[in-house]
């Protein structure tokens, strides 16, 4: 297995200005309900819906376009932005730019730079990625982006500066000290300002400092596989030779670890009890879901734990039996990898305990934990409850190479959806 190392300086991260596209304030009723979590936050049917009548423009409509087959989706979704172009409902910034970002939302307070990425392969050791992929989620989003010929939503990456308020983080701190090209507050409570950077020497001093570090994608693993595959089908590359990033820097501004959930829709809770009866310890927890929650939190702190829900109960199951473990989970990885609760959930609960296919119709991947009950106590299904991993663990498996299963972790907050776009067009 190839370890990426440390890009050398000059090999690191290139972020380019581009021409955003944005909404023309003017022509929606706020930028607020316009805008979305990225596609694969967006819980359907019902956020989705939510979304869709909150402003007849809202993004939704282009990351998740509703129509009877794929192929007729991503027409529509290429024919919405089209349409909004023309009507001038959204339209290009007059020149390239990096836009400074911001979200504030109490004691939480992320600022980062949106650019043009320059792509490249994990073997690099330029941008990490920590978890794997679903084919078929990057082939549906490669069909959205080659129809639509546009960056949708930016990838959220971070990388470890010394802190300091130099380089890149000190342009993004003159910069916040300036009008904003826009500012609006979401329903969930999170204020966003965007700043358009374009002095050259300003420019120039992000570049500098970009250029020898190292990132980890920190949610948009699947978008980033995407934009790697439409790179190879370009091989003049050009703009497919990029993609569009939020990158922060989290020795400044940390981001939060929170765990992706998993409803079994074909899974009650009765079932799934039965059968781990034998290999895992077994114990009704009490309400309300943030007690729990502390519960699963404190067995998490002593080895694997999960807490499974929608029967109107809340059931922990933990201390899993070692020999189940060994003849399980694959042999050759590193420990940390070996202990995740993510392998151990895929290894030996879903493959071999319960047999559930990881298929869409099967598994649902859901962020939020009470959106997660309601869904499995609505379908009669299983709602599987995680921990979160420490950031720490997550960076030193990237480094090493490794990934975590997929939908492993969820950092936050997220970039909101339809505050810039990028158009290969323009690029």
């Amino acid at each position: 297995m190839s370890t990426p190392g440390r890009p050398e300086e000059d090999h690191g991260l290139r972020l380019a200005p581009f021409r955003g596209l944005r909404y023309v304030p003017e022509r929606v009723s706020s930028l607020a309900a316009v805008t979305s979590p990225p596609y694969d936050v967006v819980v359907r049917p019902d956020g989705l819906h939510h979304l869709e009548s909150a402003d007849p423009y809202n993004i939704v409509r282009l990351i998740l376009p509703q129509a009877a087959s794929p192929a007729g989706r991503n027409q529509q979704a290429a024919d919405t932005l089209r349409r909004w172009l023309a009507e001038g409902v959204m339209a290009p910034d007059p020149e390239p730019a990096l836009y400074v970002y911001e979200q504030r939302s109490g004691d939480v307070l992320q600022r980062g730079l949106i650019g043009a990425l320059t792509l490249t392969p994990p073997a690099e050791g330029i941008v990490l990625p920590h978890e794997d992929v679903m084919p078929h989620v990057v082939a549906d989003r490669a069909a959205l982006m080659r129809a639509t010929a546009a960056n949708l939503e930016p990838l959220l990456l971070t990388y470890r500066s010394g802190g300091q308020a130099a380089g890149a983080t000190a342009v993004i701190e003159r910069t916040i000290h300036r009008s904003p090209l826009l500012a609006t507050t979401t329903e969930d409570g999170f204020s966003h300002r965007l700043w358009s950077l374009t002095d050259p020497a300003e420019l120039a001093e992000v570049t500098a400092d970009l250029s020898h570090r190292q990132a980890l994608i920190a949610d948009g693993h699947h978008r980033w596989a995407t934009y790697l595959r439409l790179r190879e089908e370009h091989p003049a590359r050009g703009p497919w030779n990029s993609g569009l990033v939020l990158l922060i820097d989290t020795a400044r501004y940390p981001l939060q670890v929170r765990a992706i959930h998993r409803v079994l829709h074909r899974l009650p809770v009765a079932d799934a009890l039965a059968a781990v009866a034998d290999t895992f310890r077994v114990r009704e927890v009490r309400g309300p879901l943030s007690h729990a929650l502390d519960a699963l939190a404190s067995a998490s702190a002593a080895g694997n734990a999960f807490l499974l829900a929608g029967d109107g109960a809340f059931h922990l199951i933990d201390r899993p039996d070692e020999a189940l473990l060994s003849r399980t989970v694959p042999a050759g990885r590193p420990e940390a990898w070996r202990t995740l609760d993510a392998t151990v959930l895929h290894a030996a609960l879903l493959d071999h305990v319960w047999s559930i296919p990881d298929a869409p119709e099967h598994i649902a991947y859901i962020h939020g934990t009470e959106a997660a009950v309601t869904q499995a106590e609505r379908h009669g299904g299983t709602a599987v409850l995680m921990h979160p991993v420490r950031e720490e663990v997550v960076r030193d498996l990237a480094r090493q190479g490794v990934t975590m299963p997929r939908k492993s972790t969820s950092f936050g907050p997220k970039p909101a959806t339809g505050l810039v776009l990028r158009s290969l067009d323009l690029s």
